[in-house]
């Protein structure tokens, strides 16, 4: 009985929808419209429905609202008459009972059953059903769900639905049909969905989800597109739930074609003003290259914007592929003509809560009323998409109030954007280090980015707050600014402690999509000092006439206080240069730079393919005391070799500092260098060292740095057979070559450092030879020249669900006698 009227109820709401839209297929414009029959609902909240809208949609949004169950709307004179008939029973509560995988606020979202909404069996029954679905996209296909209500007190109800998960039903198997070209794990390295495994608890890529899947199948075809499969499609995706295996098996079948080469490249413009000749520098396909389809669609944007440059707003560039199939050749055409004058009527935005609505309009390069063009909107969709705030962005056209209009709708499910991490790392470099770290990408929901993070390590401490605009004076420049405060300690690889405290004002100007220009002020004042404990004796050759000793750590093992003993044991255990002795005490920079930036890489994280350059100068002398140029440039350039899975990269780097006061430079500005230039290496291990105090022991004396430095490393990144991709974990081969040069600072501080002058433990007997006063003052540098640094090794990389780890391992293969070597290197860091 309950089934019969639940189906009548159904059939009657369906006549009166038809009946509605009937008798009122228009706009309602009346001048006054009249609700009758209501009780609870107030008039003014239904007459909200209906005044200035549509009144067909008016109905259905108030049968939506599940507080009604009849609507009927007629016309009486100059006024619309709003009948309505209230549902009997009010929900009090919906509760839900049994979901932990699922959150409660997130089933609310999908279902229709609403606190004090009227109750209506029918859409609980399809609430439940929801409910189903929403378990089955979280991957637990086998969840149940019931629903009962409570009668209350007051005559309202409680709807409980009662859940019962079940366990997770992930997929098993992933399989390709018709690949030849590309084998299975490539394939599947191109996919966010994965097949469970024992690391399955820590992930959800597992988890069947239609849409992902229908993401990772327009990779797949845009990967064989870029590489000149122009025939390339995909067949079919099938997922079919096997009870055996207790998950889904995944069938995606390809048909892959030939692979194409570019014959001819041409523009073809209809356009009067614009010939042909103009738009062919702009296209980024050449004869002889393989075929590529993203750089299709890069020309199709840049030819788009340019001739929007030159006046023609509704102009269509369209690609043309004239295949050759017995020659594998593709002879590309981009036609430029007129479209149909099409305007946007109106841009509607649906899905966000948080996000402002000009954060999403705002990546829109045309806006209401502007011409309509189909490429500036699917660039839109891209730039949406790759904003981080959205887990899914769709955009649709509808047709507009009249022929030449069209209303664009933005669909968003937006993402939690803010993060709290406390992380913890360690490397060979820096030793231990934990970290607390606040970030929000989307800033009150004005899409600006603001970190804030506290840093507690072995050899380093600081605080730092960065804050970016990404949209400053309603212009696409990023505007942020940096300010920190950074303490480095002494340790094995720095013979002094230097407090820095400071900011940044920057902002980045993008000229194309690949290349952005970023300016900045840096200023920041810093504070260097050489402690002398028992940990580290690093000033105990002192500078008094009978020098500083440290209790058992400065006197040599025999208790001997003659001036050459006292010598030999102060400089063995650690003595601080000289260098860094004249560099002690407060000093401030200022200076203003640039970065030129360039970057194709396709994923910003793991990247195959693509290009990454960066070259800045930085220019000190704005105030302060510093004088002085910094030029740098990095390269890496990532190319996929032809064995499988195997991401080739060449890497390099030069920088150059250069004198604007005639006055030596400090040996704390120089470049200081080691692993991250030849792998192999200890930190500060290349380039010129201070030699004068290695007297035997452990003192292998200090790094002076350079002025001028370069590098190049090849590198070979491959997966390690046996180990499941999602692990994350890979392995490398590498070759480095480089050297670091140009010590220009002081050799001589005589009347400079104090302990120069004020003699004793560095006068005397050193090994058998006489030294005098003069000599005491000068040091010795070692390990400078054009001498070429070379490492190969072997390395290991971890996409950790903690972080990224890389540990590796380099044999030194020609340095200089002053450079210390290490073989082993790691570094790496955990959130949790």
């Amino acid at each position: 009985m309950k089934f019969r009227q639940g189906l009548l109820g159904r059939s009657a709401l369906a006549v009166l929808l038809v009946a509605g839209s009937m008798a009122v297929p228009v706009l309602a414009h009346a001048e006054t419209v009249v609700v009758e029959g209501n009780r609870r609902v107030d008039s003014e909240t239904i007459r909200s429905y209906f005044v200035g809208a549509d009144a067909n949609e008016a109905v259905k949004k108030l049968y939506a609202t599940g507080n009604f169950s009849d609507v009927e709307v007629s016309h009486r004179g100059g006024t619309l008459v709003v009948r309505v008939v209230e549902n009997a029973t009010i929900i009090n509560h919906v509760v839900f009972v049994g979901n932990s995988k699922v959150k409660s606020e997130d089933i609310e979202k999908e279902i229709q059953s609403r606190n004090r909404g009227g109750f209506n069996q029918a859409t609980v029954d399809a609430d439940v059903q929801r409910i189903i679905s929403i378990y089955q996209r979280a991957g637990r296909s086998g969840a149940k769900v019931t629903a009962r209500t409570v009668q209350t007190p007051k005559g309202s109800v409680d709807v409980v639905f009662t859940i019962d998960e079940g366990d997770k039903t992930g997929i098993k198997s992933i399989r390709f049909v018709g690949n030849h070209v590309f084998s299975e794990s490539k394939l599947l390295g191109l996919m966010e969905t994965t097949e469970m495994n024992y690391l399955s608890f820590l992930k959800s890529s597992d988890v069947y989800d239609p849409d992902r899947l229908a993401k990772d199948a327009e990779a797949i075809r845009k990967y064989y597109l870029r590489n000149g499969y122009a025939d390339f499609r995909v067949i079919g995706e099938d997922a079919v739930y096997d009870a055996a295996q207790g998950g889904y098996v995944v069938t995606i079948t390809l048909e892959e074609g030939g692979q194409y080469t570019v014959g001819s490249v041409t523009a073809d413009s209809h356009l009067r003003d614009v010939p042909s000749d103009v738009l062919e520098p702009l296209i980024r396909l050449h004869t002889g290259d393989i075929y590529d389809g993203d750089a299709v669609q890069k020309t199709v944007d840049r030819l788009t914007k340019e001739v929007g440059k030159r006046g023609y707003a509704f102009t269509q560039i369209r690609p043309r592929g004239d295949r050759d199939p017995a020659n594998h050749l593709v002879n590309v055409v981009f036609i430029a003509e007129d479209g149909p004058r099409v305007y946007v009527e109106r841009i509607n935005v649906h899905g966000n809560s948080a996000t402002r609505d000009y954060v999403i309009r705002r990546e829109f390069e045309l806006g209401e009323g502007d011409a309509y063009n189909k490429s500036m909107v699917d660039k839109a969709e891209r730039r949406l998409n790759s904003l981080g705030y959205f887990k899914k962005v769709k955009i649709t056209n509808q047709a507009g109030s009249s022929s030449d209009r069209v209303i664009i709708d933005v669909d968003v499910e937006e993402q939690s954007t803010g993060n709290f991490s406390v992380s913890g790392g360690y490397s060979t470099t820096q030793g231990w280090l934990a970290e607390v770290a606040v970030t929000q990408s989307n800033l009150l929901g004005r899409g600006d980015y603001i970190r804030t993070s506290v840093s507690y390590g072995q050899y380093s401490r600081g605080f730092e707050v960065n804050y970016t605009e990404p949209f400053f004076l309603d212009q696409r420049l990023a505007a942020g600014i940096d300010a920190y405060t950074r303490q480095s300690m002494p340790s094995p690889y720095a013979y002094y402690s230097n407090w820095v405290s400071g900011g940044t004002l920057r902002l980045g100007i993008p000229i194309t999509d690949e290349v952005t220009l970023g300016v900045r002020y840096t200023g920041y004042y810093s504070q260097l000092t050489i402690p002398n404990t028992s940990t580290y004796p690093y000033n105990d050759c002192g500078n008094t006439n009978t020098f500083d000793p440290v209790t058992g750590v400065s006197l040599p093992s025999t208790g001997t206080s003659a001036a050459s003993g006292n010598q030999f044991s102060c400089l063995t255990n650690g003595e601080a240069s000289l260098a860094l002795k004249q560099a002690q005490g407060g000093w401030v920079t200022s200076m203003v730079g640039y970065t030129l930036s360039y970057n194709t890489l396709d994923r910003p994280r793991d990247p195959h393919i693509g290009i990454l350059g960066n070259f800045s100068q930085d220019i000190a002398g704005a105030g302060g005391d510093s004088k002085f140029v910094r030029t740098t440039g990095d390269l890496k350039a990532y190319h996929e070799l032809y064995f499988d899975n195997i991401v080739g990269l060449v890497h390099l780097q030069a920088g150059n500092l250069t004198d604007l006061s005639n006055q030596p430079l400090r040996v704390v500005d120089n470049f200081n260098l080691g692993q991250t230039l030849v792998r192999g290496f200890a930190p500060g291990g290349i380039g010129p060292r201070d030699i004068t105090n290695t007297l035997g022991g452990t003192n292998q004396g200090n790094a002076l740095g350079g002025t001028n430095y370069w590098g190049a490393s090849l590198e070979a990144q491959f997966p390690i057979w046996g180990i499941p991709r999602d692990i994350g974990l890979k392995g490398a081969i590498f070759a480095d070559a480089g050297s670091l040069l140009g010590y220009k600072g002081l050799t001589n501080f005589g009347g400079i450092v104090s302990t120069c002058t004020k003699g004793a433990p560095l006068q005397g007997s050193v090994n058998g030879v006489t030294q005098t006063t003069s000599q005491a003052c000068q040091i010795q540098v070692g390990g400078d020249g054009g001498i070429i640094r070379s490492s190969v090794g072997l390395g290991i990389i971890w996409a950790s669900p903690m972080g990224p780890i890389r540990f590796n391992y380099a044999f030194a293969l020609s340095k200089s006698s002053a450079d210390i070597t290490q073989g082993f290197s790691f570094s790496g860091g955990t959130t949790f």
